[in-house]
């Protein structure tokens, strides 16, 4: 079955390059739009109804996700386009949307179009583009829900909620307040990238802590969290995490 795609980019030759990486590993990729004005897009995409968008974030006329803002239900799976180091990319990956980074090397398109194929099938596109608009206008990364990927689909939970992540087998378990927990069919590793920058560290390979709810360290190795948790610190992390905490 293909996929109806459109390709948003101010650079004529960003579409060119984008379009022909597609034709050559994605050819169930069926471009039915270019556009070098997201306004021109906005006017085409009720009558086109494309499954994916390929949408560049810096553009001079509107950005990306200004865009994004003026589609009442954008029902369609973005795969975002920016420049390498972006101030949006933390936004788009709490909200388990796919990017891919300019220039576009082919390992990273064939990854984000896998996913981005996933969540057109579990139909999960609206809930996280307008999570994603919601998030953007909070000026501190707590205050923001990230997407949980399960295999029945997403869960949205607030950052500021979550006390640990356990890793196990491959999956993961959010141990959040009030003693609830959820588990997630990715890596700790997957949540470890999106949340390294909000106050988590990872004290052992399986144990990720938020540490605004740290309550003690004790000397033995075991650190103490609120609600009675109790999790061991890695030899390996020890100094870097006194280090830290020092600096609180």
């Amino acid at each position: 079955m293909s996929i109806k795609a459109f390709i948003i980019d101010d650079e004529r030759k960003a579409i060119s390059i984008l379009k022909s990486k597609l034709e050559r590993i994605a050819p169930d990729i069926l471009i039915t739009g270019e556009f070098q004005h997201p306004k021109d897009a906005l006017k085409s995409i009720e009558a086109l109804t494309p499954d994916l968008i390929f949408l560049d974030i810096t553009m001079p006329e509107m950005n990306g996700f200004d865009f994004l803002k003026q589609i009442e239900n954008p029902v369609f799976e973005i795969i975002f386009v920016t420049a390498y180091g972006d101030y949006a990319i933390e936004a788009i990956k709490h909200c388990a949307i796919g990017y891919i980074v300019k220039p576009i090397i082919n390992d990273d398109l064939k990854l984000a179009l896998e996913n981005a194929k996933k969540n057109i099938e579990q139909k999960t596109a609206l809930l996280k583009n307008r999570q994603l608009i919601e998030n953007l206008n909070f000026n501190q990364g707590k205050n923001r829900k990230i997407a949980i990927p399960s295999s029945k689909g997403l869960d949205f939970i607030e950052i500021q909620n979550i006390i640990r992540l356990e890793g196990l087998q491959g999956y993961t378990i959010l141990h959040l307040k009030n003693n609830e927990q959820l588990v997630s069919s990715y890596s700790i590793g997957y949540f470890y990238r999106m949340l390294e920058n909000l106050n988590f560290f990872l004290i052992h390979k399986s144990h990720l802590i938020n540490l605004d709810f740290l309550n003690r360290y004790d000397r033995s190795g075991i650190v103490e969290l609120h609600g009675n948790h109790s999790v061991p610190v890695a030899r390996n992390k020890r100094e870097a995490f006194l280090d830290l905490i020092g600096k609180l």
